[in-house]
């Protein structure tokens, strides 16, 4: 596991998820990738009150990008 240090739970806890989604990704896992995405997308909008409005925005960008990416992207 990674340390990060000076970042609050909340951005650990969606860096993690992100990591899991990069990873389905990477090894071709569609369905795992996809249901990665709707938990990011989840957890980004849940913990937005937990997180500085630079986080939310960058964590916000990163779904529209995958959501992007990821468009058609199923078996």
């Amino acid at each position: 596991m990674a340390f990060w240090f000076g970042k609050s739970t909340a951005v650990k806890e969606l860096e993690e998820i992100l990591a899991e989604l990069q990873s389905n990704l990477e090894n071709n896992y569609k369905d795992a990738a996809q249901a990665a995405l709707a938990k990011l997308k989840i957890r980004t909008e849940e913990l937005r009150g937990s997180l500085k409005e630079k986080e939310y925005k960058r964590f916000s960008v990163l779904c529209t990008e995958y959501s992007v990416k990821m468009t058609g992207y199923h078996h």
